[in-house]
């Protein structure tokens, strides 16, 4: 059960230095242990450590930043080693399950932290010459001392997509997935491709089809490790479904009233699914139909 009768109205706000404070509440540390977040759970409610709760607990800190303002809550980032005292209250838990343990904003928050962390480690040295790199104070950056070069945080990004055939959705399996867990076509953009050429290309990989009307849906950062999920809906234009069995383990079509597992809708692929079974409920998918 999260805990989230405390929490301030007001969203996330990145920052890159803790702003001067008259009245300040307690401060939240996304402390992360081979990409576990470390929670302090009592009487079935989690909630994130303080600064100073989770240095009580002795272990190693690998590396440490403020990431921003959560309301009037200044939020850090730790990953931790070893030397950890373990106790009953202790949990780590990981990023794919905080939905429903933390409040959605705080899980989001969460990936922002992993991200950051990840990219601070990966950029320790210089990837031209060598030379160990430092943080900008004026930037969301690390620079090389020696050669100049600037790292600024990485996001790959990547796009999914539900394509509709009437009153049907084109659903998919990739190996990795939970038994049962049906999703949607998805991948990374290529260099010097545009997103919506991303979507095709995708599709008449995965699955050998073409499609048409494609339409921007939303987004959603995803930090597994550092992408940015864009989404889209797109109509199905031509062709048989061909697998491309390295990536994909089974594709199908599922009417809206004959929908497998998918994922929550605290993913992008869960409310795009969402979105389709709801427009064919209310009847909005049907009138689309009628265009054809």
């Amino acid at each position: 059960m999260r805990d989230d009768h405390k929490l301030p109205e007001t969203g996330f706000l990145p920052l890159l230095n803790p702003p001067e404070k008259k009245h300040a509440k307690s401060d939240y540390c996304f402390a992360f242990k081979e990409r576990k977040l470390l929670l302090l759970c009592k009487d079935n409610v989690c909630t994130l450590p303080s600064v100073r709760g989770y240095r009580e607990l002795g272990a190693e800190v690998i590396r440490e930043q403020y990431i921003g303002e959560f309301g009037d809550i200044s939020c850090f980032a730790a990953e931790l080693g070893e030397g950890f005292r373990q106790n009953e209250h202790i949990r780590f838990e990981d990023l794919r399950k905080l939905h429903g343990v933390l409040d959605e904003q705080l899980a989001s928050v969460a990936g922002r932290a992993i991200h950051l962390l990840e990219w601070d480690m990966k950029t320790t040295f210089c990837g031209r010459c060598g030379s160990r790199t430092f943080r900008r104070q004026q930037e969301r950056a690390k620079e090389c001392p020696d050669c100049g070069t600037l790292f600024f945080p990485k996001i790959s990004p990547a796009i999914i997509v539900l394509i509709q055939r009437q009153d049907e959705a084109l659903l998919a399996r990739s190996p990795g997935f939970p038994t049962g867990l049906y999703g949607l076509i998805a991948g990374f953009v290529e260099p010097g491709e545009s997103v919506e050429e991303a979507v095709v290309r995708e599709v008449m990989e995965e699955v050998g089809i073409s499609i048409r009307d494609i339409k921007y849906f939303g987004s959603q950062p995803w930090p597994y490790p550092d992408s940015l999920m864009i989404g889209f809906t797109a109509r199905y234009a031509g062709g048989e479904l061909h697998i491309d069995a390295a990536e994909i383990e089974d594709a199908r079509w599922f009417r809206h009233d004959e929908i497998p597992a998918v994922p929550k809708n605290s993913s992008i692929s869960g409310r795009l699914i969402s979105d389709f079974i709801e427009k064919h409920i209310s009847g909005n998918g049907n009138s689309l139909l009628a265009k054809e």
